[in-house]
């Protein structure tokens, strides 16, 4: 009955998700006054996430051994694509620091509704296991 509880692999795929986009988030901040730099973002979560049960990746698992059963090898993560809405300033840079602040608003709120979905799903179970 417990042994496949998929809102726990899809919460946990939608934190680690959010904490990649905040982390190209923080990049293209980074980069910001990099001449040429092309602002990247990521596929949104439902995408992402439903192309990664087609493939069988394991909802973000990553292998850093080749003796691990599991997962994308080298470590791998979801691949960032540039931003093509962008709007290039006069050097050829994309960032928009205003844009990279709703997408980093985006990430948290994506980070809090994942917890969100974690600890319900958590409190559900324990009630469950307290009545049988």
């Amino acid at each position: 009955m417990f042994e496949n509880l998929e809102v726990f692999k899809i919460s946990h795929a939608m934190a680690v998700h959010a904490g990649q986009k905040q982390a190209i988030a923080a990049q293209n901040v980074a980069n910001s006054d990099t001449p040429e730099y092309k602002a990247q973002d990521l596929a949104p979560f439902a995408e992402t996430y439903q192309n990664n049960m087609a493939n069988r990746d394991m909802s973000g698992q990553r292998a850093t051994r080749d003796k691990h059963l599991n997962g994308a090898p080298n470590g791998s993560s979801a691949t960032p694509i540039n931003d093509e809405t962008a709007v290039a300033s006069p050097n050829g840079n994309t960032v928009s620091l205003e844009g990279e602040m709703l997408k980093s608003l985006g990430a948290k709120r994506q980070h809090d509704r994942a917890l969100a979905i974690y600890k319900s799903s958590l409190n559900i179970l324990r009630t469950t296991l307290r009545r049988s």
